[in-house]
């Protein structure tokens, strides 16, 4: 009767064990290398949404990108709204001063965000810029 017991606690205990071990082990299986911001669960120009890649560059030359699907109309508006930029306004439009949790500040670092559509030095600012779909845009630190 003793060694009945026995058994039926010591297979609990391996069950308890294994599923803690199964639950342990698939909680690390989610790690992506590209980071997806999403404002709505699928993509479609005809309803008004876009994607976009975005990627930030940071002090470091380190590169992180992302996927932005959005209904704004400018690249800045949809950066703000996934709150991946941050900035003040200034008399040229929105001064971003900090992107992806990194701030800048050209007064005391000499560094600033440089902003970039489709691989070329922006000519406008990022709330300026209209959203293209497809489009490529990046903020990268800079001297």
């Amino acid at each position: 009767m003793k060694k009945t017991q026995f058994t039926k606690l010591l297979s609990a205990l391996v069950c308890i064990v294994l599923i803690a071990a199964m639950a342990l082990g698939t909680a690390g299986c989610n790690d992506n290398t590209k980071d997806t911001v999403s404002t709505a669960q699928t993509s479609s120009a005809q309803n008004g949404e876009v994607k976009f890649n975005f990627t930030v560059v940071d002090p470091l030359g380190e590169e992180k990108s992302f996927e932005i699907t959005t209904d704004k109309a400018t690249v800045g508006e949809a950066l703000l709204e996934e709150g991946l930029i941050a900035g003040e306004d200034g008399p040229y439009g929105l001064y971003v001063k900090t992107v992806n949790g990194t701030t800048l500040d050209y007064d005391t670092d000499g560094m600033y965000w440089a902003f970039y559509a489709d691989g070329e030095y922006a000519t406008g600012g990022v709330d300026t810029t209209d959203v293209s779909d497809g489009g490529n845009y990046a903020f990268k630190a800079e001297k």
